[in-house]
């Protein structure tokens, strides 16, 4: 069975019943969602994604491999964040500070060896100021050295799927053996922003002081745009100069990572090209919700003889500005629908295509359980499919 609709021409608004809503559309809203090529970004790699969809709207060499500098304390933090939400570690806890973590070089908390510093100030002076001793020191106290927590962090790294990344230190120090990509760091970005926004939040923040020594945050962008939030600068002679960033305007957020660049003044000016282009010309449309009912279905041999069908994640797309009118949803499901039924099972699939060109597909599910009904029924069901050619 096929059904075709329009969706709805309320962005970011679930989509209630599968109507047709518009035959033909104006040439304003034709012209409205034309889109200019992307803009030219001197970085080695870099992408733009929508955080709703997880959807990629510009990308150059986002899989190769990279030098990743303080981008890896993204990662750093990332795990001191989990391990604060499972209750392993707490924000007040007092962490002893080893030679080691005192005595690196580079960006630094200027924290002094033989003393105690609280989680919290750590994690700080990780995000903010991109501390290599802080991220040395709390790599320590999660797993008791940083050689233990690189092992940690290629882990995380595999669970969420980052294919183009190895760890070998906690702070991005330079090492031939350690790489990332572009598109691992978005992945990485988006899953901080999901999991622990709790955390996330400390990313904005443009100043932190220990110590009495005040330092600012390196992302030139929470100076200069709004909008923007996060996350992290890196730098070293190999890596170059690297951002990733995020941004929300109007409801919709938007990743961008740039590896490479020139300068300071450079990975931010790349990444404005890149933020400003992706929420000047594409939005983020809410298609359906999660669990909501979009067509019935009969059912044989079941209890009942209708189940409603409807996703098992909200459906979400990024799509040119203007052009949601012109989206068309069709369901495929299946003919012969049989008991017993468990709710989630695959039963049809969602397509959601723009001007002829396939966007998405999710699969349909069933929104409740059907019990396998009395033998009679089941009798009756089967003569029935038999001459009907079903059976």
């Amino acid at each position: 069975m096929t059904s075709t609709a329009l969706l709805s021409a309320r962005p970011l608004l679930p989509v209630r019943a599968l109507l047709l809503l518009i035959t033909c559309l104006l040439p304003a809203l034709a012209s409205a969602s034309m889109v200019p090529r992307p803009p030219q970004v001197e970085a080695s790699g870099y992408i733009l994604m929508d955080a709703a969809s997880g959807q990629v709207i510009v990308e150059h060499n986002a899989d190769e491999q990279l030098p990743p500098a303080s981008l890896t304390k993204i990662m750093t933090d990332y795990i001191a964040a989990r391990e604060i939400h499972h209750g392993n570690i707490k924000m007040d806890d007092k962490v002893n500070i080893s030679v080691k973590a005192w005595r690196m070089g580079g960006s630094r908390m200027f924290v002094r060896e033989g003393t105690q510093v609280s989680v919290e100030d750590l994690i700080n002076g990780i995000i903010i100021q991109s501390g290599n001793d802080a991220a040395v020191a709390i790599a320590e106290h999660i797993a008791g050295s940083e050689s233990a927590f690189a092992d940690l962090m290629n882990q995380h790294a595999r669970r969420l799927g980052m294919t183009n990344s190895y760890f070998t230190n906690a702070t991005g120090w330079p090492d031939e053996n350690m790489y990332t990509s572009a598109r691992d760091m978005a992945t990485l970005a988006l899953s901080l922003i999901n999991d622990y926004p709790e955390n996330y939040v400390l990313y904005r923040e443009k100043s932190f002081t220990y110590n009495n020594i005040t330092q600012q945050n390196r992302n030139l962008l929470l100076w200069r745009d709004p909008s923007v939030d996060g996350i992290k600068t890196g730098h070293t002679e190999a890596a170059g100069y690297c951002l990733v960033a995020s941004a929300e305007r109007d409801g919709m957020r938007l990743i961008s990572v740039v590896m490479g660049t020139a300068s300071e003044q450079a990975r931010a000016r790349e990444t404005q090209k890149l933020l400003n282009y992706g929420f000047r010309f594409f939005e983020t449309y809410a298609a359906y919700d999660a669990g909501e009912a979009l067509t019935p279905s009969r059912v044989w041999m079941g209890k009942t003889s209708d189940i409603e069908l409807g996703l098992a994640e909200d459906m979400v797309l990024t799509i040119p500005r203007g052009s949601h009118e012109r989206l068309n949803a069709e369901m495929t499901v299946s003919s012969d629908i049989r008991a017993p039924i468990e709710r989630g099972q695959r039963l049809g699939t969602v397509t959601i295509s723009l001007d002829d060109e396939v966007l998405l597909e999710q699969p349909l599910v069933a929104l409740a359980d059907v019990e396998r009904a009395g033998i009679f029924k089941r009798f009756w069901h089967s003569l029935v499919l038999f001459f009907t050619g079903l059976f």
